[in-house]
């Protein structure tokens, strides 16, 4: 990633300070908290998991209209105003007259329930299944997220695994393999450790689903109460009716790691470049940087 941030809103001076303080933080993490960016949700209309969460229940219903209806402030004013009169009426006959062609998703649905009446799974399948299929995945992000933000909130280590936690060995390809945690125990606590602090392991938080191991002691506390909150159990994520959309869960690394980080200040400006793994998010490492809010949720 090459990125350069604009118009910064303090002086050059203060500007460098805070980026070699905040690169000197990342550099004792071993990375940066490895939340997923907003664009995972919709950068303007953050509904994704909203949508993923009535399907994993089975509220189908509610899936359409959350993705619809449901109107956002900050999107485009006629689409709103559509949305808006629908999440009023109901009637989805007059809001596929009034929706603007740009919504064909929208108008896909609609157009079956009108022929359809009722049939709202028919109406969600009208959808491209990696839509669909993002809608799901999106509800498991926004859960990590929440797992991730508890961790940090509790002042629990990201870098350092503890009895109970589950870690990522490295594959061959340098990547995490999150096909194989291991568990962290007494036995092999400082063992652990070392592989971590080496770069060589990676402490995970769930990505909770049908077949998702959830880690053991303090943490399996924070995982079992986020999921506890949404009231999930594991067989929520078989989805019967849309068996296609069904998903088995993983883990997740808790830290993404950062290489080549480079950055420098000129005039009003910023740049930064840097590399990221893949599924890692370069606007979460740019939060850490900039300060700014909203990408954990």
């Amino acid at each position: 990633f090459r990125i350069v941030v604009r118009d910064l809103a303090v002086p050059p001076s203060e500007a460098e300070s805070s980026l070699a303080a905040t690169a000197a933080q990342l550099e004792v993490l071993g990375g940066f908290p490895n939340f997923f960016g907003m664009q995972r949700f919709g950068s303007i209309r953050p509904i994704t998991h909203v949508v993923g969460r009535h399907i994993v229940r089975g509220e189908f219903k509610e899936a359409v209209d959350a993705y619809a209806a449901n109107p956002i402030v900050g999107e485009d004013e006629e689409a709103f105003e559509v949305r808006q009169a629908l999440a009023a009426s109901g009637d989805y006959g007059e809001a596929l007259k009034a929706m603007p062609d740009v919504m064909g998703f929208e108008k896909a649905l609609l157009n079956y329930l009108v022929r359809r009446p009722g049939d709202y799974v028919g109406a969600l399948q009208e959808l491209p299944f990696n839509l669909l299929m993002m809608f799901v995945h999106g509800y498991q992000s926004y859960l990590f997220n929440r797992i991730l933000s508890e961790r940090m909130r509790r002042g629990l280590p990201l870098n350092g695994p503890l009895e109970g936690d589950l870690v990522l060995p490295l594959a061959k390809q340098g990547l995490p393999d999150r096909d194989r945690p291991l568990a962290v125990e007494a036995s092999n606590l400082e063992k652990m450790r070392r592989q971590v602090r080496d770069g060589k392991a990676f402490v995970s938080g769930a990505l909770f689903g049908s077949d998702g191991v959830l880690a053991a002691g303090p943490i399996e506390e924070i995982e079992r109460e986020v999921v506890a909150s949404e009231g999930l159990k594991p067989e929520d994520f078989v989805v019967p009716r849309m068996p296609r959309l069904s998903s088995r869960g993983t883990r997740r690394e808790l830290v993404a790691a950062v290489r080549g980080l480079r950055w420098a200040v000129e005039g009003t400006a910023a740049k930064l470049e840097f590399e990221l793994s893949k599924g890692c998010y370069a606007t979460s490492l740019l939060r850490e940087f900039m300060k700014g809010e909203g990408q954990s949720r």
